[in-house]
């Protein structure tokens, strides 16, 4: 089984593709704040089948082209960058996000579903109250 590298922070280019993602389900102000708190998050681990049962993503093909990619840097040993997640509220219900690094995610769990992934956690700022405009 191939050891999987990681690198010990997010690569900055990591926060925009977050936060491209991230405004396509949030509100702008929520956005901003998310990352923020991404930002400022210190480094966690967490399981790869956590994180997909969490999320409710499918696991992609192994021939997906960014798994394959990533795959190809566990097989090589290459850094890997950890990833960005949004808490989710089961009493909402509302799912944990991926917010950059599904396809490292996937990669992942191929190599070893009980991996754990490097990743900062942000909470999500929550619903809007009731009458209120985000």
């Amino acid at each position: 089984m191939p050891k999987i590298v990681w690198q010990d922070a997010p690569q900055e280019h990591d926060y925009p593709a977050a936060a491209a993602y991230l405004s396509l389900v949030l509100p702008d102000g929520a956005v901003q704040q998310i990352i923020d708190g991404l930002r400022q998050a210190q480094v966690t681990h967490r399981k790869a089948k956590d994180i997909l049962r969490a999320s409710g993503l499918p696991l992609l093909p192994q021939n997906n082209s960014h798994v394959a990619t990533d795959l190809d840097k566990i097989t090589k040993e290459r850094t890997l960058s950890p990833i960005l997640l949004v808490r989710g509220d089961a009493r909402v219900p509302s799912p944990l996000l991926v917010a950059d690094g599904y396809h490292r995610v996937c990669a992942t769990y191929y190599v070893d579903e009980n991996a754990d992934i490097p990743c900062r956690i942000a909470d999500s700022p929550g619903p809007a109250p009731v009458g209120t405009v985000r």
